[in-house]
């Protein structure tokens, strides 16, 4: 049994029949939804194919992209198809590049800068619950910072489970984030830190939740992708800044000179750091965070938002809120020459003649 749907990608063809729903809607709605964002994200189906979706069976959208790539490309499970690019109206399993993925290879996300085994499932009322918890890390990025990677992944899974059920948008979750991202940012300059802290907390799940809904339930847009990213670059500098205002609440205001010295630092640091990045994905195309195995683990520490707030949350506790303004700082510079350091080896390497290529695509076999 088989249908076909027309879509702005071109034809689908569904194969079987699953009302078995995933993340608040059935099998067929999620297979329509990623072919729609393909079409939107600019990949075509090449002349004379069409697209194939098992609906038995959830998988990796890696798996998607990776089959646009290359027309006459096959996943399969053993002898079941589950996505591909196949020549219309063709037996699936005649495709060109026919994959099985039940041997246990990894594939290497780009995207989401991981090399892991993609999901595949059979989706039935014992595996949703299951499929939907693979499908919610399988979102995350591999390499991100220590807070995001080990602190709230199962709280924020709760909070997409209730968004999704709730019928709740992306942009919905995001604009409550960004509330409190401004009430943090207030709270910080009135010297109310603790309250302040369970904000930008709400905030910080919330940048997640926000990621992960859409992905799971393949609902991102353009302006949300927007929204989501410019508050992430510019919110923090805010934040630090406002922290040091906040101190003379606390009777630990800095000098002027320090307060001026510790600003020059945090903010230069930052915005240095990032053009680093850019300068790195521009010239290599790819992340710098994922060109070495140290780069990545470094990844977890560096001087972004969530470990400097680790920072500031341990000289709270010392209530010395002013000492981890200035060793957010310092530390700020030390991530800064780390980034400096790894940019110019880059280019060391590459006037050498050899490749600059991510250690989780040497590691693929």
């Amino acid at each position: 049994m088989s249908q076909t749907l027309t879509t702005t990608l071109g034809p689908v063809r569904l194969i079987g029949d699953n009302a078995t729903p995933i993340w608040g809607m059935t099998n067929a709605e999620r297979s329509r939804r990623m072919a729609e964002s393909a079409a939107k994200n600019g990949s075509t189906l090449a002349a004379g194919h069409e697209l194939l979706f098992n609906l038995a069976y959830a998988f990796d959208p890696l798996l998607l992209r990776l089959a646009l790539e290359t027309p006459g490309t096959l996943f399969v499970w053993g002898n079941a198809p589950i996505v591909g690019q196949v020549p219309q109206g063709s037996d699936p399993l005649t495709a060109t590049h026919v994959i099985d993925l039940s041997d246990g290879r990894a594939l290497y996300n780009r995207q989401l800068r991981k090399l892991e085994q993609p999901m595949v499932r059979e989706l039935d009322p014992s595996t949703r619950r299951a499929i939907e918890r693979q499908s919610y890390f399988g979102a995350y990025k591999g390499v991100t910072d220590l807070l995001t990677k080990y602190l709230w992944p199962e709280l924020a899974l709760v909070l997409t489970r209730i968004a999704a059920q709730l019928r709740m948008t992306p942009n919905m979750v995001s604009v409550i984030g960004v509330t409190l991202c401004l009430v943090a940012t207030y709270l910080f300059a009135q010297g109310m830190y603790w309250t302040g802290f369970l904000s930008g907390f709400i905030f910080m799940v919330l940048d997640t939740v926000d990621g992960k809904l859409a992905r799971c339930t393949i609902t991102s847009s353009k302006w949300g992708n927007v929204i989501d990213h410019g508050v992430d670059l510019v919110h923090p500098p805010f934040w630090w800044h406002f922290w040091g205002t906040g101190l003379v609440y606390w009777g630990l205001a800095l000098s002027t000179q320090t307060f001026a010295l510790v600003m020059a630092a945090v903010i230069a640091g930052y915005v240095l750091q990032r053009l680093i990045e850019g300068m790195f994905l521009k010239d290599f195309g790819m992340d710098i965070h994922v060109w070495q195995r140290f780069d990545s683990q470094f990844r977890l520490i560096t001087a972004r938002r969530n470990p400097n707030m680790v920072i500031l949350f341990v000289s709270l506790l010392f209530g010395r809120p002013d000492i981890g303004l200035i060793a957010l700082a310092w530390w700020t510079m030390i991530s800064l020459v780390v980034h400096a350091v790894r940019l110019a080896q880059a280019y060391g390497v590459k006037r050498s003649g050899q490749p600059i290529v991510s250690w989780m695509e040497q590691a693929r076999p």
